[in-house]
């Protein structure tokens, strides 16, 4: 029974352990995206609608 209480001590020190390896990498920029904004340009670009203006005429006879 002590070896089960000894392997989750061990456990739980080697998850800390990559627990703060994992902190120290995402702060160092380990994990920054340094490839898409060189790419980014080459995207297509979505079509963004106009909204219609209040004071612009409406044709109504297409919604008859």
């Amino acid at each position: 029974m002590s070896i089960i209480y000894m392997l989750l001590a061990i456990s739980v020190v080697v998850a800390i352990i990559f627990f703060v390896a994992f902190i120290v990498s995402v702060r160092k920029g380990q994990y920054d995206d340094v490839y898409t904004p060189s790419v980014r340009m080459l995207f297509d670009d979505e079509l963004v609608k106009s909204p219609v203006k209040e004071n612009q005429p409406v044709n109504k006879e297409k919604f008859k």
